[in-house]
C-alpha cells in the first residue's frame, strides 16, 4: 500500500496550490495527489469564453505542467475516505495511506438534476460557460441570436464563482448592442435567490446596471426544465412551490445545480449535513478528525466558492496543518471568509467585489470597487491568468492581504 506524509485529494486550484506548499517544505516523494484529470483548466476564463475573448485552450494545460515535480501524481479518482484508517480508496481499488489529508475535490456540477438537460445542449441556443463542453455553445448561441428572449438562470444549491451567471448576461447585453439586435432582446436574469447578489454594497451597483440596461430580474425563479421542442424553460416560483412559470426562450445560459463529489457526500465522517467537508471556518481543520483539512468548494466553509477564496484559505491551511504536525498546540492563523469576485459587466468594464465572511468589503484598492472599472476589467482578462499558472499553482500566492493593507496604509484587515 502507497503510503504519504501529505495526500492531496483534487489537483484543482486548492489541492495543486497545497501540494506545492508541502512539496517544497518536504523530501521528494512525501507529498501524493490523487487526480484523474489529464489536463486543469483556469475555470474563472470561461466567463470570457463564453462572450468570444478567450479559447477553451487559453484555459487548458496539462496536469504534468502545473502539478509539484517533487510530489508523487497518482493518477486515479477517489472512490472513499477511510478517516478512522488514515486510508483513502481510490476508483481503481487501491488503497493510499497517509499522516495527513487535505481534501481538496472541489464541487460536482448536476446538470441531469434539470429535466431536459443534458439533451437540450445538443439543440440551437442552449449553452452554460460551466463546462468546457459546453461553453463554446454559449458564444454560438450569442453569435446566432436575433430576436426574442434571452435568459440566464442561477440554481437553488451553492455555486462556485456566484457572479458568474450574470456576467455572461451583461456580456451578451453589450455583444446584442454591438450588433443592432440589442431592442428586438429581453434579457432576464432568472435566479433562484432573493437578491441579485449577496452583499449590500455590490448588489446596489448591480441594481443599477440592469435598471440602465433594462434587463429584467425575477427573484426565487429555479429552472426546472428544459423543452428543446418548444424552446421553453419552465422554472419553479420558489415563493409559491407549486406553481411553475413558463418562459420562451431564443437563447438560455444554464448554470447546473452543483453538490459534493460523491466521494465526499458518502463518507459520513467526514462530511457535515449538508454533504460539504465538515471544517471549522477558521483554521480549515476537520471538526472530528486533527490530522485533515480541507480547502476550497468541497468545504463547508460559508463563504463563496472562489478561486480567490482558495488561494486565501491555502496559506491558513498551510500554516495550521504545519502547527499540527509539528505538534504546536495552537493554531495561530484564521481564515476570515475573504473572497473576491470580479464582476465582469461587458468587454471592458468589472465591477470588482471583494468580501468578508459577514459580507463587509474588504477591498484591495483605495477606491471604490463597486464603481465599473476599466482597470479591474483588464486585471481580470490579462494579469489574473498569469497570477494563477505562475504564482498561486506554485504556492506562491497567498491573495491580496499584504498588498490590501499596505494600500491602505496598514488600516485594513
Amino acid at each position: 500500500m502507497k503510503s504519504f506524509k501529505v495526500l492531496v485529494a483534487g489537483g484543482g486550484s486548492g489541492g495543486c496550490s497545497v501540494a506545492a506548499k508541502f512539496a517544497s517544505l518536504l523530501p521528494k516523494g512525501s507529498v501524493g495527489i490523487i487526480e484523474s484529470a489529464e489536463t486543469h483548466y483556469y475555470q474563472p476564463m470561461w466567463t470570457l469564453v463564453g462572450g468570444g475573448m478567450k479559447s477553451v485552450k487559453d484555459s487548458a494545460k496539462p496536469m504534468s505542467e502545473v502539478l509539484p515535480k517533487k510530489a508523487v501524481w497518482i493518477k486515479d479518482s477517489v472512490a472513499s475516505f477511510k478517516p478512522k484508517e488514515n486510508t483513502v480508496s481510490l476508483s481503481s481499488g487501491e488503497n493510499v495511506q497517509y499522516e495527513y489529508l487535505v481534501v481538496a475535490l472541489g464541487i460536482k456540477l448536476e446538470y441531469n438534476r434539470i429535466k431536459g438537460l443534458p439533451e437540450a445542449f445538443e439543440t440551437p441556443g442552449v449553452g452554460s460557460n460551466y463546462s468546457t463542453e459546453y461553453v463554446d455553445k454559449t458564444f454560438q448561441s450569442l453569435k446566432d441570436f436575433k430576436e426574442g428572449n434571452a435568459i440566464f438562470t442561477f440554481p437553488n444549491t451553492p455555486v462556485k464563482c456566484a457572479g458568474a451567471p450574470q456576467k455572461i448576461m451583461y456580456i451578451a447585453d453589450e455583444y446584442m448592442r454591438k450588433h443592432g439586435v440589442r431592442d428586438k432582446a429581453n434579457i432576464y436574469f432568472n435566479t433562484s435567490l432573493g437578491a441579485l447578489f449577496g452583499v449590500k454594497k455590490y448588489a446596489d451597483a448591480l441594481w443599477k446596471i440592469v435598471e440602465e440596461r433594462k434587463i429584467s430580474v425575477n427573484l426565487m425563479h429555479e429552472l426546472v426544465e428544459v423543452k428543446p421542442d418548444t424552446r421553453e424553460a419552465v422554472f419553479r416560483l420558489l415563493n409559491k412551490p407549486e406553481e411553475t412559470k413558463t418562459y420562451k426562450y431564443s437563447m438560455l445560459h444554464i448554470t447546473p445545480p452543483m453538490g459534493p463529489p460523491d466521494a465526499v457526500k458518502n463518507s459520513t465522517d467526514l462530511c457535515a449535513e449538508s454533504g460539504y467537508v465538515d471544517v471549522d471556518k477558521y483554521t480549515l481543520q476537520h471538526t472530528r478528525f486533527s490530522n485533515i483539512f480541507g480547502i476550497g468548494d468541497c468545504t463547508n466553509l460559508p463563504t463563496s466558492k472562489t478561486a480567490a477564496a482558495i488561494a486565501a484559505q491555502g496559506n491558513i491551511l498551510y500554516q495550521n496543518m504545519k502547527c499540527v504536525m509539528e505538534k504546536k498546540s495552537d493554531s495561530k492563523e484564521k481564515y476570515d471568509g475573504y473572497t473576491s469576485c470580479p464582476l465582469v459587466t461587458g468587454y471592458s468594464k468589472c465591477v470588482l467585489a471583494e468580501f468578508d465572511y459577514d459580507g463587509n468589503p474588504l477591498e484591495t484598492f483605495p477606491i471604490n470597487q463597486a464603481r465599473e472599472s476599466r482597470l479591474a476589467f483588464h486585471m481580470k482578462k490579462d494579469i489574473m491568468p498569469t497570477l494563477y499558472w505562475q504564482l498561486f499553482l506554485r504556492g506562491m500566492w497567498n491573495g491580496p492581504r499584504l498588498t490590501r493593507k499596505l494600500l491602505h496604509l496598514g488600516m485594513s484587515k
